[in-house]
């Protein structure tokens, strides 16, 4: 019976701790009207978020036993890097695999992980904290953990964007991003304001900035789609059609003659023409998804895919590459095939 007036207090603090930042994430999710990112996907980067925090709180503490370091300048310096790498480190790899194709699934991976890491801290500092006031976790709450899912997704944000520009995922396009969740996530260590005051601040300026990001991302991926979509119908159309012979497209390929054998100027045919058709069925998947419909399950996408493996096998690296004037190899268009794929 003694245990009853502490469970109250407890689930209080718990609720009032984590359960801000899931509200913010499935509001992300729900502003997402191309459902860019799946729920399972989602579900995934909480989970690796809290693998993070938990390999975090054991070499926090291990690197503060070990080197007798001052907690409050660990906290303030060492800590935030740490945490940065570890939560950065999915984001790279989504970016690089090509499996995100815009700031807005960037983002909502991103939080994802920050809000996984912040469930697990804020569990774990409610279990080692005796009695600690409900101002305590109203700060954690709303502010610490929105700051971890935040800075993760501007670093998302950033580093899609510029690998975007650059059309390569290098080194390079990561460390503007990081440098930057590094140096907030700093900043809101040091406490240059009152805890309450800076979880005001911060409640008042990532929610408009990330509305602000997601809006200017919907435009690019509609344009993108629209264009896109005009683009791969056109040539598939010229492909089917008797008049492909008199074209560009006709012309190139009767140039590739004395590169490749007449059987394998078939497949590169082949290949391109199922490229652009699983293009067009991915770009209508994400036009559906817009409007509010659910697309039924294609039955061919299986024996498509099966056969775009053995056609890209076929014609090697030096034939889609003598493809490349036709079929783009950025990575948004890598993506869409991946999430068709899915």
């Amino acid at each position: 019976m003694s245990r009853v007036p502490h469970a109250a207090p407890f689930f209080i603090h718990l609720f009032v701790g984590i359960l801000p930042v899931l509200v913010f994430l499935v509001t992300l999710v729900w502003l997402d009207s191309f459902k860019l990112i799946r729920f399972r996907a989602v579900v995934l980067a909480l989970g690796l978020g809290s693998l993070v925090a938990v390999i975090c709180l054991f070499l926090n503490s291990f690197l503060i036993e070990w080197s007798h370091f001052d907690i409050k300048l660990y906290s303030r310096y060492l800590a935030p890097a740490i945490e940065e790498l570890g939560k950065a480190l999915y984001v790279v790899y989504l970016i690089k695999s090509s499996r995100v194709g815009f700031m807005v699934d960037s983002a909502i991976h991103g939080f994802a992980l920050g809000a996984g890491f912040a469930c697990v801290e804020n569990i774990y500092y409610l279990q080692s904290l005796a009695n600690p006031p409900i101002l305590l976790w109203i700060i954690r709450g709303f502010g610490t953990a929105i700051m971890h899912g935040g800075v993760t997704a501007v670093f998302a944000i950033m580093a899609k964007s510029r690998a975007d520009q650059r059309a390569a995922a290098t080194p390079r396009v990561f460390v503007a991003g990081f440098l930057l969740a590094v140096a907030i996530h700093s900043g809101f260590n040091h406490f240059f304001l009152p805890p309450l005051l800076m979880t005001l601040l911060l409640l008042l300026t990532l929610p408009l900035l990330l509305v602000v990001i997601f809006q200017r991302s919907e435009k690019s991926t509609r344009q993108w789609l629209e264009i896109g979509f005009d683009t791969d119908r056109e040539l598939l159309e010229l492909i089917t059609s008797e008049k492909m012979s008199g074209s560009r497209l006709g012309v190139y390929l009767q140039s590739l003659k004395k590169t490749f054998p007449p059987e394998c100027l078939v497949d590169l045919l082949c290949y391109l023409r199922l490229r652009v058709e699983l293009a067009i069925k991915a770009k209508g998947f994400l036009l559906m998804r817009e409007a509010g419909l659910k697309p039924a399950p294609d039955s061919s996408l299986k024996s498509m895919f099966a056969e775009l493996a053995y056609l890209e096998k076929s014609i090697g690296k030096i034939g889609r590459l003598a493809l490349s004037p036709f079929v783009s190899a950025s990575s948004r268009d890598l993506w869409q095939l991946q999430m068709l794929n899915a």
